[in-house]
């Protein structure tokens, strides 16, 4: 944001200050300085002259040869050819040697046999305005020889101050607000402002209406005799210094009380509106306006309006219509100053691309109490420029609002114990009425009223008024000590821990990739998954629109990605550690409860017919959690067909794994819902075989633990003997390997499945089962005659199953 040294001086005497130390002292206590420079610093260098004759070229018929006096001895000859230039007019003269905009130097040069000693200039070529087809006349009483600036007083600095140091500050966004800081910190007094109505007439006020709670409060004024003509010079100066093109003083005005005490405001040709008055609306879905850039603008439900009757007249906080500016024509105005909310003011102008001086302010949330103050303050400037304007009716004033008002308690002793300085309850007062608070004193303390334009975002708690006593003060002025502390370690994090060595094992071992996702859920998304109508978290004011849900799982997220990730590997192996929020569930406070979570998904090429039994992702991934279970010493859970499966989950292909006493499953185990896969890109070229896991990491830390024990290395070697086992189809392996090591009386080391047959040579409704058994004693070397009775005794526990002895061979 650009600031102006004179203009600011408008409000707060700066005698005494220079442009550069008040730049060091807003660093320090306000806002961070990026930049200063001198306005129009050749105007230094360009000094007023008088035209004391002009005279014809004699070789060129648009050219004069002027003689000026421009304080120097001899009056200069210079050649001219702008056609307005007269004699008794006071003139912008560049001598020989000046350097204008454009690194342009005057040289003395002939010019068609004359010599010409400078230039007159235009207000172009000082970039000072558009206006070229002419000299520059200056006043009458400007001081012939003087530097121009010095002659016009508009010797200037422009101060450049970071955005981001003002966004939590919205009565920063104007000089006046700055000019209240200077005033805070040098404890001068503000210059006043009268910000009273001038008389108007008792005609009927003009019509609001407002449908939409992001308008709060809508003050519109008429005014009659307004005439569009060019601004005073003290007005144009002032913006100029900031950057701003003068266009004409109607618009000028407009743009003068926003930059001045900071509330935007819009002037529309009332003539061009319809008696039905103004409307406050979201725009319907499809519906366009053209603003005043020329663009036409599509709209959307989330854009707040300003109609005449129902007709778009401007981009409400944004920029006006083009329909209803103000033109040359204009006679009858209607002023518009309002509050809209931030949220929608900023989202629509970050979706239009469209950023302006107006939506830049109302985004900082702006005081409500100012639309009134700043309508009688632009009538009353614009009644001293043209005395001829009447208001005929009192203003509207339609929305409803609350001044944002309140009061702190504020205790000093907290203030010298957090600034680490002994300051005295008198100095603590008196920075904090500097800055516009109301101070009360009270037993421990303060009673501190914060006046409105500061409590909208910016001060809320007794902090924030702590530091505000501290960047007055100034932190410099505090001394450095050296912080002392017991330094203690940490309490244990179980959690952290526990999460760590999952993060470990899957990353390492599991060729797994971890994924960080946002907590918040797109509606498409959960649409996808028939999850839309299920309790959320919402979000009040989310960043971005359709994502105001957090989320309930970490699975959905995970399959969000999926897609993409497929097009660039066939094997995906991707998991997040993450928490789930259910408020359906909610404790005494209202707060949802809390899940933490790790959510799995292994996507690849369905298996082809020639593949492994367990090639297919839901095998591979029921290793990989059993492998992470046993790798976090926990014993093993009880799996079982699962039940009120989630909306991603395979019905029929799915499993649950819980602890004793724990009513949440430890772990969801499934293959995709067929039904899902074209919803999420994976069909056609990018079919896949889905397996999804979702881990409560809650219930795996209330899980039992494996008791851990030295196990030396064996003193004896084992035998290794395979087996295949036919069995009905629907024996488990559990029961299986349970009769494996009964028969093994002890001396079963390891077993390992190593295939699963299904055909008619064993017959139908029936599988075979092949394991590899190390059998291993800890006192001596067993021999064929312990395999043999190893597979007597296994063999009579499989006809207990049901089951039979393919073959044993070690």
């Amino acid at each position: 944001m650009y600031v102006s040294y004179r203009w600011l001086s408008r409000h707060v005497d700066l005698t005494g200050i220079s442009p550069e130390q008040l730049c060091d002292d807003l660093t320090l206590s306000t806002a961070e300085v990026e930049g200063l420079e001198r306005f129009a610093p050749h105007l230094s260098d360009v000094v007023v002259g008088s035209v004391l004759a002009r005279e014809k070229h004699p070789d060129a018929d648009k050219l004069s040869v002027c003689t000026v006096d421009i304080g120097q001895g001899e009056p200069a000859t210079i050649v001219c050819g702008a056609p307005n230039v007269a004699t008794g007019q006071k003139v912008a003269v560049a001598t020989p040697g000046t350097v204008l905009p454009g690194d342009f130097k005057i040289k003395k040069s002939k010019i068609r046999g004359v010599t010409s000693a400078g230039m007159i200039c235009s207000v172009s070529e000082l970039e000072l305005g558009d206006e070229h087809d002419g000299i520059w006349v200056l006043p009458d009483e400007a001081a012939v020889g003087v530097p121009v600036a010095d002659a016009l007083g508009v010797d200037d600095w422009v101060i450049e101050i970071d955005n981001k140091s003002l966004t939590h500050r919205p009565d920063l966004w104007g000089h006046r607000g700055i000019a209240g800081e200077l005033g805070a910190i040098y404890s001068r007094a503000l210059q006043p402002l009268c910000f009273e109505m001038p008389a108007h007439g008792q005609a009927t006020p003009y019509p609001v209406q407002i449908e939409s709670e992001a308008c709060s409060r809508y003050v519109a004024l008429p005014i009659d005799g307004a005439r569009a003509q060019t601004s005073p010079d003290w007005l144009r100066w002032l913006l100029l210094a900031i950057g701003q093109r003068p266009i004409d003083l109607l618009v000028d005005l407009s743009n003068f009380v926003m930059l001045d005490i900071g509330q935007p405001n819009h002037t529309f040709d009332r003539q061009r509106l319809s008696d039905q008055g103004i409307t406050v609306r979201m725009a319907s879905a499809g519906e366009t306006m053209q603003t005043l850039d020329g663009e036409e603008r599509k709209l959307q439900p989330s854009d707040l309006l300003i109609c005449s009757d129902t007709q778009p007249v401007a981009l409400a906080g944004i920029m006006g219509g083009e329909g209803s500016k103000v033109g040359d024509d204009t006679k009858a105005l209607l002023l518009e100053v309002a509050t809209f909310d931030a949220t929608t003011v900023r989202r629509t102008s970050s979706r239009l691309g469209l950023r302006t001086d107006s939506s830049a302010r109302f985004e900082k949330s702006l005081d409500p109490t100012m639309p009134m103050r700043a309508a009688a303050y632009f009538a009353r400037l614009l009644q001293e420029i043209q005395p001829e304007v009447s208001l005929p009716a009192a203003p509207t004033d339609a929305g409803d609002w609350t001044d944002p008002a309140h009061s702190l308690m504020l205790r000093t002793e907290r203030v010298r114990q957090a600034l680490g300085k002994p300051i005295p309850d008198e100095e603590i007062g008196d920075i904090l009425g500097r800055l516009g608070f109301v101070v009360e004193a009270q037993n421990d303390g303060f009673a501190v009223g914060v006046p409105s334009p500061r409590a909208t975002k910016d001060v809320t708690i007794e902090r924030d008024l702590v530091e505000e006593v501290g960047r007055i003060y100034r932190y410099g002025n505090i001394a450095e000590r050296v912080m002392t502390a017991d330094v203690r370690p940490p309490p244990p994090d179980e959690r952290r821990v526990f999460v760590r060595r999952i993060q470990d094992r899957l990353a390492g071992s599991a060729h797994f990739h971890e994924a960080i996702g946002y907590s918040f859920v797109d509606d498409d998304l959960l649409e996808k998954l028939g999850m839309l109508s299920l309790p959320h978290v919402r979000v009040v004011n989310p960043a971005n629109q359709g994502q105001d849900k957090v989320r309930r799982s970490i699975v959905p997220s995970l399959l969000s990605g999926l897609e993409t990730n497929r097009r660039r590997l066939s094997d995906v192996r991707l998991f997040e550690v993450g928490k789930g929020y259910l408020p359906e569930h909610s404790n005494d406070r209202g707060e949802p409860r809390e899940r933490h979570l790790v959510g799995l998904v292994l996507a690849a090429p369905p298996p082809g017919k020639q593949a492994t039994f367990d090639a297919d992702g839901f095998t591979q991934l029921y290793g990989v959690v059993t492998d992470l279970l046993d790798a976090l010493g926990l014993e093993a859970p009880e799996w079982s067909a699962g039940e009120a499966l989630p909306s991603w989950a395979h019905p029929n292909k799915a499993l649950c794994a819980r602890y004793p006493d724990h009513d949440e499953p430890a772990v969801i185990l499934a293959d995709l819902e067929p039904g899902l896969a074209p919803a999420f890109g994976l069909s056609g070229d990018l079919t896949s075989d889905v397996a999804l896991a979702e881990i409560s990491l809650d219930a795996l830390l209330d899980a039992p633990r494996r008791g851990s024990r030295y196990r030396p290395i064996p003193r004896f070697p084992g035998i290794k003997v395979d087996v295949a086992v036919a069995l009905p189809t629907e024996t488990p392996s559990a029961s299986v390997v349970e009769s494996i090591i009964k028969a093994g009386k002890g001396s079963v080391a390891d077993i390992e499945l190593f295939d699963l047959y299904r055909g008619e040579s064993i017959g139908a409704d029936r599988k075979s089962l092949a394991y590899h058994v190390l059998l291993q004693s800890e006192s001596r070397t067993l021999t064929d005659k312990d395999e043999r009775k190893f597979l007597k005794r296994f063999e009579e526990l499989l006809g207990e199953l049901g089951a039979d002895l393919r073959g044993g061979s070690g």
